[in-house]
């Protein structure tokens, strides 16, 4: 890629962040118009063709639609593609209310189980050994909320690896952002007893993929899920 080619695309990145920020906070409110592409280009400072692309890729991912004669207009959330990365990171910039949270824990509670329920049934003895040292990351006595979080990310998307379902593994950054949001309100590295019951919790996931047991697997797992929205309701 020619350092001017990589410089349109880092332009064309910043405008589409930029505009979906915009969109995915409410700014622009659904079913309004963007701007003019001569306001926008002259705001932007890009050509037509830098600022057709950028809105391509808004489009592409359901948060506009172009409309000849009329303007480009944005879409109503319900037909925005919620699983796309970037629009869950975009919703993640702009502050995850407790409702869109709440939605995510629901996915991961149809998704999760059955991933560690397969794990259960395909797990190596590798498997279990790099899921343990994960939950030992995780109770380290100086574990800070950072590097607990990053364990406990690491262990989820480790699950649904193991799981050998493809699918599985492309809700990684569904589970990331529930995550992430989740620990950005609450985090129970400061309450020792929390902690503890986190990692135990975590364990309990372990120890039954470890015997190939997956209906106690996705049992287990779903008391680590369903422990981050209890802190957020207490918090």
């Amino acid at each position: 890629m020619t350092r001017r080619t990589a410089q349109k695309r880092s332009r064309q990145d910043e405008i589409v962040r930029e505009l979906a920020h915009e969109i995915v906070s409410g700014r622009r409110p659904e079913g309004s118009l963007l701007p003019s592409d001569a306001e926008l280009m002259s705001r932007f400072g890009v050509s037509r063709t830098v600022l057709r692309e950028s809105l391509k890729t808004l489009a592409a991912k359901g948060l506009i639609q172009p409309k000849t004669r009329v303007g480009t207009r944005v879409v109503e959330r319900t037909n925005w593609n919620l699983f796309d990365p970037d629009m869950l990171r975009w919703h993640l910039d702009c502050g995850i209310g407790l409702e869109l949270l709440a939605h995510l824990s629901d996915v991961r509670l149809a998704l999760e189980p059955v991933a560690a329920s397969l794990a259960a049934r395909r797990r190596s003895e590798a498997d279990v050994a790099a899921l343990h040292a994960i939950v030992d990351r995780m109770e380290a006595p100086d574990a800070s909320p950072e590097i607990f979080a990053a364990a406990d990310l690491d262990f989820h998307l480790t699950v649904a690896r193991l799981s050998g379902n493809p699918f599985f593994r492309t809700a990684s950054a569904l589970i990331e952002v529930a995550l992430a949001a989740t620990f950005a309100i609450t985090t129970p590295v400061n309450d020792p007893k929390a902690k503890a019951a986190s990692c135990a919790a975590h364990r309990r996931v372990v120890m039954a993929i470890t015997t190939g047991d997956g209906e106690a697997a996705a049992a287990a797992i779903v008391g680590t899920i369903r422990s981050g929205p209890a802190r957020v309701a207490a918090a």
